[in-house]
């Protein structure tokens, strides 16, 4: 009862809209306040992504310490392509005293270090074999010399003689053409008998005839005696020569100097016997010197006579100038000679050592990056490019050209006012940008 009394106490009539004329259909918003924070939310997330694959940086990157790495700028200059090479000075003439005939060293004129001048003794040897020999050959020669002088006299007592021959024949026929043409007119008178003419006449011709034969003769013997002389005037000249020769052997038992200098060096001790041949010692010319360098055969194909080159001696540049290229390859190096183009440095001495610097191509404006520790990790394909900011470096490829000890020539990549890290890359590993800490 009290259920049913309960139930019927809170129970309403429904009442019915569509009757009362109020009903009306309720449309719900679309961008309510849970829609629009999962929108926003949704569209923060899609923007962060697309930042991460497409506008931020994917590459991987590294912190560096700024103080602890070089950062040099690319700028436009003048280049010169050069390449380092030590020269060496040497006396510009050097001569090599060699022993021209052998013997035991008998005396010793100067010691080594000493200056000479031209023709002054420095060793002299003793040979008794080659002396006897001189002797044999002199007395040989000056036999062959009057052998071709008693010659000489024969020959000329032989065309003494023709020459007598000749003048007897003229002379005959000279006195027999006057006979015949006084009897030529005696007998037109009938004043000789016939027999007195032909004889005259007889003896005219025959001394005619006669004196053709002595005239090709003399002219024969003429000939004949100058070949002669002239074969027996070189046979002389040949003899005096080798006479001349023989004695000068003895002279070269005394080496002198060829050349006023520094005897540098003599190998002579008393009592030693030389060969023929052998080096006993050098004159260096010290009015001027020369510089010998090495060269890497790399460049042998570049290299002439003619190219500069120079070096800093005591705060001074000098020049040097290539006058003898040696195309001999020894141990991956060939070798040049090099002259002082004007002025020759004060105080120089034989076997010092000069850095020269070796010209390889003409002047010519470049970009040009300094030279460092990169190119060993990079090889000159890529570097590390400062930003404007200074704050990161990234990498970017690059190509080099021509270098020298300084600096690089740049080809690609590079523009003057940039700056880049030239410092060693051995502790970057492969990161794509440097993060620099100041």
């Amino acid at each position: 009862m009290n259920d049913q009394a309960t139930e019927s106490t809170h129970t309403k009539p429904a009442v019915d809209l569509s009757q009362s004329g109020m009903d009306r259909k309720i449309v719900k918003k679309f961008w309510n306040l849970r829609r629009i924070l999962y929108t926003s939310g949704g569209s923060i997330f899609l923007f962060f992504i697309l930042y991460n694959f497409i506008v931020a940086d994917r590459g991987s990157r590294l912190n560096v310490e700024a103080d602890k790495i070089t950062i040099s700028a690319v700028n436009r200059a003048p280049f010169r392509e050069y390449t380092p090479v030590n020269g060496t000075i040497l006396p510009i003439e050097t001569f090599f005293l060699d022993a021209i005939e052998g013997g035991r060293v008998e005396k010793r004129y100067v010691e080594a270090g000493s200056f000479v001048k031209k023709g002054d003794p420095i060793v002299k040897l003793a040979n008794t074999n080659l002396q006897l020999d001189v002797m044999y050959r002199e007395a040989l020669t000056y036999q062959n010399i009057n052998d071709a002088q008693n010659r000489r006299l024969s020959i000329e007592q032989n065309s003494i003689a023709v020459k007598a021959q000749l003048a007897d024949a003229e002379y005959q026929a000279d006195r027999t053409e006057l006979t015949f043409r006084r009897d030529s007119a005696l007998i037109s008178k009938k004043l000789i008998s016939d027999q007195e003419f032909l004889q005259s006449k007889y003896e005219y011709e025959s001394w005619l005839r006669r004196r053709a034969l002595a005239r090709e003769n003399f002219r024969q013997d003429s000939l004949m005696r100058l070949n002669q002389l002239v074969q027996l005037d070189g046979s002389v000249a040949r003899l005096q020569a080798n006479l001349q020769m023989t004695q000068h052997n003895l002279e070269n038992l005394v080496i002198k100097a060829p050349v006023t200098g520094q005897l540098t060096s003599l190998n002579a001790e008393i009592g030693e016997s030389k060969s023929p041949g052998q080096r006993i010692g050098q004159i260096d010319v010290l009015n001027n010197f020369k510089v010998r360098a090495a060269i890497d055969e790399f460049y042998i194909a570049r290299i002439n006579a003619g190219q500069k080159g120079d070096f800093d001696l005591t705060g001074t540049t000098y020049s040097l100038r290539i006058t003898k290229v040696f195309p001999e390859v020894k141990e991956g190096r060939f070798e040049v000679d090099m002259v002082f183009d004007n002025t020759t440095p004060p105080g120089i001495r034989r076997g010092q050592t000069l850095q020269v610097r070796l010209e390889l191509g003409d002047l010519s404006e470049a970009v040009l990056v300094p030279r460092g520790g990169f190119y060993q990790k990079t090889g000159g394909q890529w570097v590390y490019v400062v930003d404007q900011s200074g704050d990161f470096a990234v990498k970017r490829n690059i190509k080099l050209g021509r270098q020298n000890p300084q600096v690089f020539e740049v080809l690609e990549g590079l523009e003057p006012g940039e700056q880049v890290i030239t410092s060693t890359y051995d502790n970057f590993g492969d990161n794509d940008k440097l993060m620099l800490k100041r």
